[in-house]
């Protein structure tokens, strides 16, 4: 499919087809403690995406512009949906559900994203792709790397929980610990891309990580019967999923195959709300994010600028939970549900807890609303130490058994 890159600040278009990640004049704006930016939005020939109509059924395949080889090595898609009853008897909203990307290959979303960037570095004749991550990300790419015999190199923050970055290492990648944050692990890491060539992957930096991401709501489309749910919770920290939430929409939208965009809500940490902040104030400025929710522990949103103009643009809002939310929001989905993620994701849920009396008197209580969990609980499960024990065993006896229950 024939596409532009078009700046998300000025509006200038670059037409090419060789691997370009910023507007170098907008970039070369970019002040220390705000936002980047220059950040591209990769935008579709209206007429190829018309043409789409005429389909009686859309993959998100028919939506990306590289050709993504052998997608049975690394498949990704499509992601079941829960539909959580004893939550939603206990929200009062009878029409929630989850989408579980938390089942995708490597254990979250970020395989939508590293998918296409493995198509893109093979197009393109390159076996090396460099990034920065918390832990998904370069998961998720690590095991793309594995499945298609490319070199990943992965720039991470010291801190970033051990389960996620032995992934990486089981997979193959070559992992750099960095003393620093995820924000320093990204300059790093495009540092090396400049030094050392390859592909970078970096989040909302690579156009087409937006592009993977997107692939969520051409899924939900027909999943819906092609429709649109009227809600879409989305956890956020950088703002590239929430940003390619809205791209599938958009997309579909173009496409004609959908009227709406759906009202998509930023969940974000109190301790995290960067883009929050910014869709309430307008003022682009970084933060010092201290989240026990790592997946969405950013101080500088790559993706900020982007995320809050779709969210002004389509009647989007941001809803901030506190720690002990998220936390209890975790078990509540895996008690009430059998829904094991890992606290971001659980950032979602804790989101619409907060807000379901007032989308009962917005939306009613038959809205459809999709809550995104975008990890598995299994990626940090430190997060436990101290909340959760092991009962203690028993003794090898028929007594034992009747002492332990008839207490």
């Amino acid at each position: 499919m024939k596409f532009k890159y078009v700046c998300v600040d000025c509006g200038r278009e670059y037409v090419t087809d060789d691997i370009i990640y910023q507007c170098p004049e907008c970039a070369a704006k970019s002040k220390e403690g705000e936002f980047p930016r220059g950040y591209l939005k990769v935008i579709y020939d209206k007429e190829d995406l018309q043409r789409l109509k005429e389909k009686d059924h859309v993959s998100i395949y028919d939506f990306f512009p590289y050709e993504v080889p052998n997608k049975e090595v690394y498949p990704v898609g499509t992601t079941p949906i829960v539909v959580p009853k004893r939550l939603n008897e206990r929200t009062g909203l009878r029409n929630v559900f989850c989408k579980m990307d938390a089942y995708l290959p490597s254990g979250s979303f970020k395989d939508r994203a590293s998918q296409l960037i493995a198509a893109q570095a093979i197009a393109h004749n390159t076996r090396k792709i460099a990034l920065a991550s918390t832990g998904n990300a370069g998961a998720a790419m690590s095991c793309a790397g594995a499945a298609y015999g490319l070199d990943i190199i992965l720039f991470v923050p010291q801190t970033a929980p051990i389960n996620k970055l032995m992934q990486s290492v089981l997979y193959g990648a070559t992992v750099v610990p960095v003393k620093g944050s995820y924000d320093d692990a990204f300059l790093l890491s495009i540092e090396y891309t400049k030094h050392f060539g390859g592909i970078n992957r970096n989040t909302a930096y690579n156009p087409m990580t937006i592009e993977g991401k997107k692939s969520v709501s051409i899924e939900l489309f027909e999943q819906l019967g092609r429709k649109v749910p009227d809600v879409v919770y989305v956890p956020v920290g950088d703002g590239c999923i929430i940003s390619g939430v809205y791209k599938g929409f958009y997309d579909l939208l173009q496409a004609g195959l959908i009227d709406r965009i759906p009202h998509i809500v930023c969940a974000q940490s109190e301790k995290s709300n960067a883009i929050s902040q910014a869709f309430r104030t307008g003022q682009f400025r970084s933060i010092e994010a201290t989240t026990r929710a790592d997946s969405i522990s950013v101080d500088i949103p790559a993706s900020g600028r982007m995320a809050v103009q779709y969210l002004k643009s389509y009647d989007g809002w941001c809803t901030e939970v506190t720690e002990s939310e998220i936390l209890d929001a975790q078990m509540i989905l895996v008690h009430d549900s059998g829904i094991f993620v890992e606290p971001a994701s659980a950032t979602a849920w804790a989101a619409l807890e907060k807000d379901r009396d007032m989308l009962k008197q917005r939306f009613g209580e038959d809205a459809s609303i999709c809550v995104l969990l975008t990890g598995i609980g299994f990626k940090d499960m430190a997060v436990f130490d101290g909340r959760v024990k092991m009962p203690e065993a028993i003794e090898n006896s028929t007594q034992a058994v009747i002492d332990r229950f008839s207490k």
